[in-house]
């Protein structure tokens, strides 16, 4: 299972990482999708099943799993919505939680990371993950409805 899991969980890194720079809604965009959700699907079923050969050493990482596989069906049931915040804010949680599932496991083995301390693998994936996905949803949001909300609220965020 391990000779099929990494392999997977390096192509959804790097097509996760693709869809992402990709212009949303091209056919790039959905193309690396498709690739992580697939990859993502092969790591996480492999996944749980060296969870349960190893149980109970992990089950913080089969609650991982859930989360990852769980927000990346909810990004992609979400996908042809109006407005793309719900798909944008999942898949980019499922990417985070499939970050901190491998740092938690391998981090205390990578050199450099090892120095870290073992909250930092739960944290960093979420510290750096979740503004990049506040600032795609803000560039998502149409600007008739940021500035009405800027200006009722006293923001001045606006797109100008």
């Amino acid at each position: 299972m391990v000779a099929v899991h990494i392999p997977a969980g390096l192509i959804a890194v790097i097509s996760g990482a693709g869809a992402m720079l990709a212009e949303k809604g091209s056919p790039t965009h959905r193309r690396r999708g498709l690739t992580y959700l697939v990859a993502l699907a092969v790591v996480w079923l492999s996944g749980l099943g060296l969870v349960i050969t190893r149980w109970p050493r992990f089950p913080h990482l089969l609650a991982l799993a859930l989360m990852a596989g769980g927000l990346a069906s909810a990004g992609y049931a979400a996908r042809h919505r109006p407005r793309p915040t719900l798909h944008l804010v999942c898949m980019g949680a499922s990417y985070i939680a499939m970050l901190t599932a491998f740092y938690v496991d391998n981090g205390p083995k990578l050199p450099l990371w090892n120095r870290l301390p073992p909250v930092a693998f739960w944290l960093l994936p979420s510290l750096i993950g979740i503004p990049m996905i506040v600032r795609g949803v803000r560039r998502r949001v149409r600007p008739e409805a940021v500035r009405s909300h800027s200006s009722s609220a006293g923001w001045d965020d606006a797109p100008r």
